[in-house]
């Protein structure tokens, strides 16, 4: 079954047409929540919560884009918002010099992890840094973007992520390799 067949059966409700969506998509829309959330736990109610978005919205999907760059942005979403549940993350996230100053190695020494080692490095950092670094280094979105997106200013989301960077950096010269 093709995309377009694919969304309108779902927005007529077939269930398995619901079922081959969810089974297309949820692997790698895990992976996104997993790079937002706290523990898999948390990931999973954040995937079925998007889910749930995904299959209420979809009638309003008009394929001028990709379909899984759609449920992509609203998983982001639905992260974004449990993180904002989170009175923690406000506090994360404020306008305050950064003291953090890569250069090229840094960038040489992040290209050589492995991802899954990245990966985990992310998983642990505050949630401000990991939102904005997520936002920005993984899922594309802009500074100006992030900003709005999160209500905060602009220099606030580049500072968190140069923060993340260094949180980074700091983490793979205590370890040596980042295990």
């Amino acid at each position: 079954m093709d995309e377009i067949t694919l969304v309108k059966e779902c927005v007529k409700g077939n269930a398995k047409a619901q079922f081959l969506l969810f089974d297309k998509f949820s692997k790698k829309m895990m992976a996104v929540c997993l790079r937002y959330s706290k523990n898999q736990e948390e990931s999973e109610d954040v995937l079925q919560e998007g889910f749930v978005k995904v299959f209420s919205k979809l009638k309003d999907f008009n394929h001028t884009g990709s379909l899984e760059g759609w449920i992509r942005r609203i998983m982001v979403n639905t992260a974004l918002d449990q993180i904002r549940k989170n009175t923690k993350f406000q506090n994360d996230v404020q306008l305050e010099s950064v003291d953090y100053h890569l250069g090229e190695s840094d960038n040489q020494i992040l290209g050589e992890l492995m991802a899954e080692d990245l990966l985990k490095l992310i998983s642990n950092m505050p949630d401000g840094y990991k939102v904005v670094f997520n936002m920005f280094a993984i899922e594309g979105y802009s500074h100006q973007e992030i900003a709005t997106t999160l209500g905060i200013t602009e220099s606030t989301s580049k500072s968190q992520y140069m923060r993340a960077k260094g949180y980074l950096r700091s983490k793979l010269e205590i370890t040596g390799d980042g295990r």
